[in-house]
């Protein structure tokens, strides 16, 4: 079952002295359900770009994205800031918790705007909170948490509203090695196991390596390459 196609996927910005500037040039990329999809390039290649186009957090300026069997084209901002929230789950390179809230109260927060109550959500936060192996620490705030448990409590959150698809943009970019292996492993079993859709940008080669396809993001267009290729 496909979860994310985007056909034709292009999009171009003016620079300031006027020229325009292509970013993405016609791509086309399908994921579906349960698959593990790896985005690799260089820097300035367009890999946030299209992470952002596929998660409805900007528009293309050509070409049409479908979440879950709904189009994106034509929506106003309230609408695809309401199908953002309830399908797509977002992880960035570095976490974005709110300092002033437990882990729990982190992971809660996207099911407090999507209206479900605090028994209900704090239960959901516990659950995925014991899912991502931090049973122990929901409790503590950020600034109490290692740098890898930071950011799998922002896996647990991306996760809180059961999206069809994760985006995540170079989400073990700012750990040592020690705790990218673990999220990285985290990942494949959340693919595996939950059968979630997933899209990474990444520039590590051992996260790659452990995705279904990897694609280059290279002069605007997307292609399936060997891992191999890929440079470290």
């Amino acid at each position: 079952m496909i979860v994310l196609e985007a056909v034709d996927l292009t999009k171009v910005y003016e620079g300031g002295d006027g020229r325009t500037i292509t970013v993405l040039d016609g791509t086309h990329l399908q994921v579906s359900r349960g698959e593990m999809v790896a985005v690799v390039g260089s820097s300035g290649a367009g890999k946030s770009t299209l992470l952002h186009l596929l998660g409805a957090l900007d528009k293309p300026t050509r070409g049409t994205i479908t979440i879950a069997g709904k189009s994106l084209a034509g929506r106003s901002d309230d609408d695809l800031s309401a199908l953002r929230n309830h399908s797509v789950g977002f992880v960035f390179q570095f976490h974005h918790l709110l300092r002033e809230f437990t882990a729990a109260e982190n992971v809660m927060m996207p099911l407090r705007i999507a209206g479900w109550d605090d028994k209900r959500a704090k239960t959901r936060a516990e659950e995925l909170l014991t899912r991502v192996g931090l049973a122990g620490r929901m409790d503590h705030k950020p600034a109490a948490l290692s740098g890898g448990e930071q950011q799998r409590t922002a896996v647990a959150r991306a996760l809180a509203v059961d999206p069809a698809i994760l985006l995540a943009d170079e989400p073990s970019g700012n750990l040592d090695h020690a705790n990218s292996e673990r999220l990285h492993d985290l990942f494949v079993e959340l693919s595996r196991d939950l059968e979630i859709a997933m899209v990474i940008a990444t520039h590590n080669r051992a996260l790659a390596a452990r995705a279904d396809r990897t694609l280059l993001l290279e002069d605007g267009r997307l292609t399936d390459i060997d891992v191999r290729e890929v440079v470290p």
